[in-house]
Parts: structure tokens; C-alpha cells; sequence
């Protein structure tokens, strides 16, 4: 049973009837798994998949200074963004360690939507407060925003079927903002195409209220496809196959976005933001570790915390992410190593040590689910 003080989302009822094994995870009571996480998994790669993730959090931040907010406070560049654009970047301390990795929404070009990691809302949201030195208008409402994420081959395709709205156009971070009631009654409704499972797919950001009838109405539409309820174990296993961080495990306070493979989301040339001079430092000096994707040869499963080390046995790095595969049949994981060729290149031999063994894995170029 969660302890009393769990929150709860407005499908947690639904999770219930649905027989979930449910866990309390960033402060509210969450499904962990409902038929199995090997079954769910499948069926994202396979068909569909379908999340409750409205334990993210969302801020609205708006007015004619918006802009300026949002672009001095993230490492990717937000100018080059227009209405119906989403973009992938990461908050930064003056030192370059990440504060958060997020989602920023452009709806208006005073109006913003910032998606944030669940266990970060309170910090993240105090962080942006601290540094609205030029006077945007900043406002927490997570708890006004459900979010479903249907995730698989066929997800966009089982959404379509239940909307006039041309969800099918919705490109790779783009989004539409659904008219008053004309997604399922929703008074504000977002449909967008990012993603954490390296399928196809949509996020669907609606009213509390409302959310109970959008995920009975694509459970009941898509169990013929092969759509199934997920939970938070298989969409850690999907993250993982593809390659995606995971804040508090990948990345950090101690990371930076260069050491972790984030370069491409970081762009200096846009001026100044805050952590830019340490990042561009580093970017110029080379980091000396970087976050490597990796498969096992040997049976077993990496877990957080393990020693990553050569074929002699020196310790050269750390596993911060692993788990079994369901596609692969093998343990995975992600970690970071010395930055040097030998152990940082796809195809490179390292270990992963487990107490008193050493077993053998691979390195391997992300998604690991399609290199074999």
C-alpha cells in the first residue's frame, strides 16, 4: 500500500481496475507494471503501448519576456523555434552540472509550456523563479494537466481513429493545441510527437477531468491492434534499449551536458545562458569521461553503481543505468567511462564488474534495440 502522503493521478482508478502493481515514484502512487514488463515492452516495439505520465510537471511561462526567460536559462536555442514547435534541452547550475533535462513547448511567441521531470517540479520551479530577473510571468499547473503517452507502430494511427483533429501530421517535436472541446471536451488539449521509447507516437496533455474518457476510449480502440497498458517498469526498459537519459541516473548536478552526449542540444554560439562558459570549457578541452551505451556478451544484469573496467581489470568507469532486455535477451546499460577510443568507440571490449566477477560487454552505438 503507498504511504498515505502519495498523490495520486487522475487515472489511478482506472490503474486499479486494471490490476496494476502500483509504487510510490516522485511523490505519487504510479503503475509499475499491469500484465508484465516484458509484455507491455513488446507490445510498444511491436503495436502500442499507453503510459500514464501525469506525475510530469508543467509550467506555463508567458508575456513579452518569455523569451528572454526561458532562452538564458537552457543550453539549446530557442529562437529557433515557431508556434507548434517543441524542443529537447537541459537547465544548467554557473558550474555546468544539469539542473534538469526538459521540454520546452513554443505555443505563442509570449507563451511557453516547460515539461519537467516529476522528482525536479518543486526545484526546477524554484530555479526559474530565482533567475526571472526580467519579470516573465511564471505559473505552475501541473495539477491542471493529465498526460498520456501512446507510444508504439501503431499508436498514432489508433489516436486518429478517435479524432477529426490531423493528428496523423503531427511531425517528430511538433504539436498541435486542440480548439475548446474538440478533443474529447477537453477545454485545453495538446497533442504532440515527442517521445521516450524510441517508437512513434503522442503525448496527450488534457483537462483531469477529461482523462478518464481519452484513455478508455484508446484502450477500448486498440485492443484489437494489440494496444496495452504500460507502466513505469517497461518504459524504463524502452528508455534504456534507446539510449535516452534518465535525470538522476545519467545525468546529474556532477554531469554536464557534453560528458553525457547532450552536445547536440547545447549551442553557445546563441549567447549567454547560464553554466555556458564551464560547458564550452569543457567542450573545448574534451571531457575525461563520456556516457557510453553498452550490451553484455556475458549473462548478467548491470545495475547502477557497478565498476565499468578494462580487459585487465582496471576500473575505467561506472554504470549509472542497466537492466534486461526484452529484445535483445541481455543485460544492458548506460555509464560513463574514461574518454579515451578503447572505451569509448561501438564495437569496444570492456567489463562490468559484479562483486567478485567480471563480465564481459560490448560497447554499442545507441538504439541498441536496432544494432543487433
Amino acid at each position: 500500500m503507498a504511504p498515505t502522503n502519495t498523490r495520486k493521478t487522475a487515472l489511478h482508478d482506472r490503474h486499479l481496475a486494471l490490476g496494476a502493481r502500483m509504487m510510490a515514484f516522485a511523490g505519487y502512487d504510479m503503475p509499475v507494471q499491469y500484465s508484465g514488463i516484458v509484455d507491455e515492452h513488446t507490445a510498444v516495439r511491436t503495436a502500442a503501448g499507453m503510459f500514464d505520465v501525469s506525475h510530469m510537471g508543467e509550467f506555463r511561462i508567458r508575456g513579452p519576456k518569455a523569451f528572454d526567460l526561458i532562452q538564458g536559462l537552457v543550453t539549446n536555442d530557442v529562437s529557433k523555434m515557431y508556434d507548434g514547435r517543441a524542443m529537447y534541452t537541459v537547465m544548467c547550475y554557473p558550474d555546468g552540472g544539469i539542473v534538469d533535462d526538459l521540454i520546452v513547448y513554443r505555443l505563442a511567441d509570449d507563451d511557453y509550456m516547460m515539461v519537467v521531470n516529476a522528482s525536479n517540479i518543486e526545484k526546477d520551479f524554484d530555479w526559474i523563479e530565482l533567475h526571472n530577473g526580467v519579470g516573465a510571468d511564471i505559473e505552475d499547473v501541473s495539477d491542471r494537466v493529465a498526460l498520456i503517452a501512446v507510444q508504439g507502430p501503431l499508436a498514432t494511427g489508433i489516436v486518429q481513429g478517435l479524432t477529426d483533429l490531423p493528428v496523423s501530421d503531427i511531425k517528430f517535436y511538433h504539436f498541435l493545441s486542440a480548439p475548446s472541446g474538440a478533443f474529447f471536451g477537453c477545454d485545453h488539449a495538446i497533442l504532440s510527437g515527442t517521445g521516450y521509447t524510441g517508437e512513434p507516437g503522442l503525448e496527450i496533455y488534457c483537462d483531469p477531468d477529461r482523462a478518464g474518457a481519452v484513455w478508455d476510449a484508446i484502450l477500448e480502440a486498440g485492443k484489437d491492434e494489440g494496444l496495452m497498458p504500460a507502466g513505469l517498469g517497461a518504459r524504463d526498459t524502452l528508455r534504456l534499449e534507446a539510449g535516452f537519459c534518465l535525470y538522476g541516473n545519467d545525468i546529474t548536478k556532477e554531469t554536464n551536458p557534453i560528458e553525457a552526449g547532450l552536445g547536440w542540444i547545447t549551442k553557445p554560439d546563441k549567447g549567454d545562458f547560464i553554466g555556458r562558459d564551464p560547458i564550452v570549457e569543457v567542450k573545448s578541452d574534451g571531457p575525461p569521461r563520456k556516457l557510453v551505451a553498452f550490451k553484455m556478451v556475458d549473462r548478467g544484469i548491470p545495475r547502477q553503481g557497478y565498476d565499468l573496467a578494462d580487459p585487465d581489470g582496471t576500473v575505467v568507469g561506472v554504470v549509472t543505468s542497466g537492466s534486461q532486455s526484452p529484445v535483445l535477451g541481455c543485460g544492458i546499460g548506460l555509464g560513463y567511462v574514461t574518454n579515451r577510443p578503447e572505451f569509448t568507440t561501438p564495437g569496444s571490449d570492456i567489463r562490468v564488474v559484479v562483486r567478485s566477477r567480471s563480465l564481459k560487454a560490448t560497447v554499442a552505438k545507441p538504439p541498441l534495440h536496432k544494432t543487433g
